[in-house]
């Protein structure tokens, strides 16, 4: 586990960073009265994923790897980092949910029947917790994959 003590690092921070913007757009209103921008807001913790990301990779390479990192590497680290999160994802949506914004699957799925955008039975179904730390889980994992690529091009070592 010693070779991989930077990515669980930042796993930890990144699932801190979730919990934290939770916290953020309950307060904001996002979860209960504004929850219909929720979607759309929601998505600005993308630009803090991007950031953890970049962070983390370059943080293996200037601590782990001298400063010479190949992209086969950066790409290991981040996807490594990617599983991390993505084992910790219903731990944090757990308390998401939990003791954050205990009631926003009841709010998200009235608004959503109450706008006619589904029916009681879908948005029961979709908005489950369940159902959100399937789609979380998985998600957080193939998009930290992706983004894991991205980056390591970028930090990648220059060869000579």
């Amino acid at each position: 586990m010693e070779k991989f003590k930077i990515e669980l690092k930042w796993a930890v921070i990144y699932s801190i960073c979730l919990l934290i913007w939770m916290y953020f757009e309950r307060t904001m209103g996002w979860h209960t009265e504004k929850i219909k921008f929720q979607p759309i807001y929601t998505m600005l913790f993308g630009i803090v994923t991007i950031i953890i990301y970049i962070l983390a990779l370059i943080n293996k390479k200037k601590d782990y790897y001298n400063n010479q990192i190949e992209w086969k590497q950066g790409f290991l680290s981040g996807a490594i980092l990617s599983l991390l999160i993505a084992i910790l994802t219903p731990v944090v949506l757990f308390i998401t949910f939990e003791y954050i914004s205990p009631d926003f699957f009841s709010n998200i799925i009235n608004y959503k029947v109450e706008n006619s955008k589904m029916t009681l039975e879908d948005a029961q179904k979709y908005f489950s917790f369940s159902n959100y730390i399937y789609t979380n889980t998985f998600s957080t994992l193939s998009n930290g994959i992706v983004l894991s690529a991205i980056i390591s091009f970028f930090i990648k070592s220059k060869t000579k």
